[in-house]
């Protein structure tokens, strides 16, 4: 029996900031970031977003899309490392939100939960449907993939921010994709980028050396939790390519496989914290395939025969034929944590199906990776119906049909300045207000449909 992916949606802000805006005003040069990076656009959350908002979204276009009957659904389980509660997971607000704007109580017996391992979270969670639905073939589950990558001003990581949510209706027999039983994993408990709870002495802020009530917070400490993470750039890039190139072999002997089993890919979908980051690390895997290629290059280190190894006619019509597709999204959206490596793979969907390519019964390959630090390499087969429901989803126009923002608006919606949004909100979910008064709902937020 065959499980995997029967329709797929997304999800992005609105507005953006043209790469080459942000280049100008951190004095870097644009080539650098465009023909470097591949980065051309990043989206940003409007005032009245947030990934609740984004994840609601996403699954109201899957709905409405594929005419859902929610009574079917047995689980709506959320991948996200940008949680907006300690306790409260995104899958029940999405979940309210999708039965107040149906108007009926369709989910109460929805199995719903978020999965959190930085970029891999989605992943995980879309493992743990595939497994649900092999066991109960007729189930259906609801995998959301909802984030926002926010670094901070100045940062070597500003450049690589974004926000956008992926919801994927997971089924027997799918029309999209169907996945392989095995997975090659790889994990390894690292500090490359982490989000921690940092705490700072509570006198230190109010000025009083007593240890007063203090917005309700009797403790001597304060704890602090910023949407940016901690991060070493160099370092989280070098745990990157450990761990895929580990689970890689760890899928080869999952699956009894001894050959290039990337030769069997007719696409290649990678997490993607930037744009050309799958092309700049899979060379590893392809060196490590190819050691007679390897060695013919030039170079007196390893290191030097593989960065010329990455220029060669081989490499880059492998870069071009099974990697590039999965990138072009990712250029003008940037990264969205979790849902990167499936907006990697609605990209390459789309564009193959645009270039009228014949992918059914093809094979393409998931290289997966979360800091912290896990990887997760498996297959998929391309389904029969795969064209006219990835051609549903209207990618290109959705990513067209966006408004630039300017330097100043940026830093200001980055700072948290701006009350009121950019853009009028229109058939859309949009965060309403979060209660500060009434002491036993402090803090819980509300949404609200805008037609």
């Amino acid at each position: 029996m065959k499980v995997g992916i029967d329709a797929i949606q997304f999800e992005i802000p609105k507005i953006y900031l043209p790469i080459s805006t942000l280049a100008h005003h951190r004095n870097i040069e644009a080539d650098k970031l465009i023909k470097g990076l591949g980065l051309h656009k990043m989206s940003f959350l409007d005032v009245n977003q947030d990934i609740v908002t984004l994840g609601a979204n996403a699954l109201l276009k899957l709905i409405e899309q594929e005419n859902i009957n929610l009574s079917e659904i047995s689980k709506i389980y959320v991948g996200t490392e940008s949680g907006v509660d300690n306790s409260k997971p995104i899958a029940s607000y999405i979940l309210n939100l999708i039965e107040q704007k149906l108007g009926a109580k369709v989910l109460q017996n929805c199995d719903v939960v978020d999965l959190t391992f930085a970029c891999i979270g989605a992943v995980d969670a879309l493992q743990t449907c595939t497994d649900y639905i092999r066991l109960h073939p007729n189930k259906k589950a609801i995998v959301i993939a909802t984030d926002n990558a926010k670094y901070d001003l100045n940062s070597t990581g500003e450049y690589t921010q974004g926000a956008g949510a992926i919801a994927m209706l997971i089924t027997a027999n799918p029309k999209i994709v169907a996945f392989s039983n095995e997975t090659g994993v790889s994990t390894e408990g690292v500090f490359d980028f982490f989000k921690p709870k940092q705490t700072i002495n509570k006198n230190a802020i109010t000025g009083n050396e007593a240890n007063e009530n203090w917005f309700d917070i009797l403790e001597s400490e304060v704890t602090i939790i910023k949407e940016q993470p901690v991060f070493d750039g160099q370092y989280s890039n070098q745990c990157y390519i450990n761990r895929i190139t580990a689970a890689y072999e760890n899928y080869k002997k999952e699956s009894n496989q001894t050959d290039v089993i990337f030769n069997n890919w007719n696409l290649i979908l990678m997490h993607l914290p930037y744009c050309f980051q799958g092309r700049r690390t899979f060379i590893e895997i392809f060196a490590n395939e190819n050691p007679n290629l390897l060695n013919q290059q030039e170079g007196e280190t390893v290191k030097d025969k593989i960065r010329a190894l990455s220029k060669s006619p081989e490499y880059l019509a492998l870069v071009n034929s099974k990697i590039y597709p999965s990138e072009i999204a990712s250029g003008s959206v940037g990264n969205i944590y979790t849902g990167s490596i499936f907006l990697g793979l609605l990209s390459a969907l789309y564009y193959s199906a645009t270039e009228n390519a014949d992918l059914v019964s093809k094979k393409i390959g998931f290289i997966a990776y979360g800091s912290g630090s896990k990887s997760k390499v498996f297959e998929g087969e391309i389904q029969a119906h795969w064209k006219e429901t990835i051609l549903k989803t209207n990618l290109a126009e959705q990513i067209e049909h966006r408004v630039p923002i300017d330097f100043e608006m940026y830093e200001k919606l980055h700072k948290k300045e701006l009350k009121t949004p950019v853009l009028e909100p229109k058939n859309e979910f949009i965060l309403d207000y979060i209660e500060n008064n009434n002491p036993v709902l402090k803090g819980a937020r509300y949404y609200k449909f805008v037609e």
